[in-house]
This record gives C-alpha cells, structure tokens and sequence, in this order.
C-alpha cells in the first residue's frame, strides 16, 4: 500500500503538534506470511503428478496451510502474553503442534519419493519450524498470589475493551482521512497502558472499569458518526471537534493510569511507614 508523505503543515497533518506516535511493529512478520506462500507450490506440483502424487501434494498443502495458520495465531499469542506483567499461558500450544504439522505436511509431500525420504523431510520440517518460531509459552506468568476470579474479570473487560478500540479504528478508515487514522492508532497504544497497567494489578479494575467500558463506548460511537458524516461532506469543523475529542479523552485515560499508579505508591508509602512503627516499638530499627 503506499504512503502519503507530509509534515506538520501539509494537508490533513495529524491535528497534535507533535504528530502521530511511532507505531510497534507487528508480531506477525515476513516469516509467519512466507508460510502461506510456500504451500502453494505443492499445489501447483500437484496437477502435474499421477492421481497418488495429485492427493499426496494436496494433501501436504492442506496441512501447511492449517501449520502456517496455527503458527500465526501462536504468535500473536505469544506477543500478548510477553506484552503482559501478568498472563496466563495460552490455552493451545499452537506453535508447537504447527512444527508438527509442518513435519508431517512434508512427510506427505516427501512419500511419493519413498518412505526413508519422508521421514527424513518430516523431522527436519518439524525441526526447523521449531528452530525459528521456537515453544509456546508453557506456564502461567506473575500469576502467585493472584485472585483467578479477579483475572478472569480484568481478561474480559480488556478483550470487550479492544473489541471497541478495533471498531474505532474500522469506522475511521471510512472517513478515508490517513492523518486522523493514524490519530486514532496513536489514541489506542495510549489507551492500552492503561489497559496494561490493570492487567499488572486486577484490583484497579474497579477504578478503572468506566473507562473500559462508557468511555470507550462513547468514543466507538462518536467515531462511526464522525466518519459517516465526514465522508459524505468532509466537514471541516466536525473533524477539528473529532481531533478535540480524542485529544481529551487521551488525556483522561493517561491521568487515569497516573492515578492508579500514585495510589499503587501511596499504599507502598503507608506499607513502609507501619513496618517502621512495628520495627520500633519493638526496637529492631537501627538509629
């Protein structure tokens, strides 16, 4: 796709002085999308084999298909489980059963050569598709001590949470404005430390809860209002009122996170002073 280069002043610039945020790469890289290309060349070998080879290399595209599958979902996993202080791990070992099927899509592929072939392909598919996506993450993360119920409460509120920022950033595409989408990708990575800060601790959610929900409702809303009446008439004083918007709840969210974490140090503060006290009166504390 290209891209539209401008700075500050040029047309519809990104409203904040000081442009949009640099983007986070995204997990899933050339590697992962070289896994749906390759398949495709035993599908294209296939109708130039006999009826065994035609179903042999079908049959190994059908299975590196579904490994390339299982290999990305595996590592959008993994990236929200790293991206986290406190996860679980994912329920589905996915990159570990997409090395297998790796494997066994090439043994497939390898059989019309002989059986000592296809096991030699097999082993070394599996092991190499291992190498360079390596294990799932094989154990929960942070997670002593912590109320599962709680987690389970935090997990769910985060998810709906993401589902609103998703159809925010879908309804602004519409609107066909590149500066004002970029806008709102910049909103959602800072709305998100927020979210992150309550997955590290699931007793803010309380504090945090309208936040994840009303506010972010209210701006789904709004933004699928502003970009249907921004692509019928390109109203500019509706897309200055949309960029004031984002800019204030941005600013909400953000003192939002700060607060919780200035209580996180005030309750760390009253810990520290009360072991003081203790240490004390009963005269442990060094002068």
């Amino acid at each position: 796709m290209t891209q539209r280069f401008g700075g500050r002043f040029s047309p519809n610039a990104d409203p904040r002085p000081g442009g949009p945020a640099p983007a986070r790469p995204h997990p899933v890289g050339a590697r992962v999308n070289l896994l749906f290309v390759v398949p495709f060349i035993f599908a294209i070998r296939a109708f130039f084999n006999d009826p065994v080879g035609l179903a042999l290399n079908l049959g190994a595209f059908a299975v590196l298909m579904l490994a390339a599958w299982l290999t990305r979902d595996g590592v959008l996993a993994q990236a929200a489980y790293e991206a986290r202080k406190i996860a679980r791990r994912p329920a589905i070992p996915r990159k570990i059963f997409a090395s297998v099927l790796t494997g066994g899509g090439l043994a497939l592929a390898g059989l019309s050569g002989g059986l000592g072939g296809a096991v030699i392909f097999g082993i070394l598919g599996a092991a190499l598709h291992f190498g360079a996506f390596g294990p799932d993450p094989l154990a929960d993360k942070g997670m002593e001590g912590i109320d599962t119920f709680q987690t389970d409460r935090v997990t769910r509120a985060v998810e709906e949470a993401e589902t609103h920022l998703s159809a925010m950033q879908d309804a602004i595409k519409r609107s066909g404005d590149r500066a004002l989408a970029s806008r709102v990708e910049s909103f959602g990575a800072t709305i998100r430390q927020l979210f992150r800060a309550v997955e590290n601790d699931p007793r803010r959610l309380n504090a945090a809860q309208r936040y994840l929900g009303v506010y972010l409702v209210g701006a789904r809303d709004a933004t699928v209002k502003f970009a249907d009446l921004y692509a019928r008439n390109r109203d500019q004083q509706a897309r200055v009122n949309y960029a004031a918007l984002l800019d204030d709840l941005e600013s909400r969210f953000a003192l939002r996170r700060e607060a919780l974490l200035e209580n996180d140090r005030t309750d760390l503060e009253i810990e520290i002073e009360v072991l003081r006290e203790r240490l004390e009166r009963e005269g442990l504390r060094a002068e």
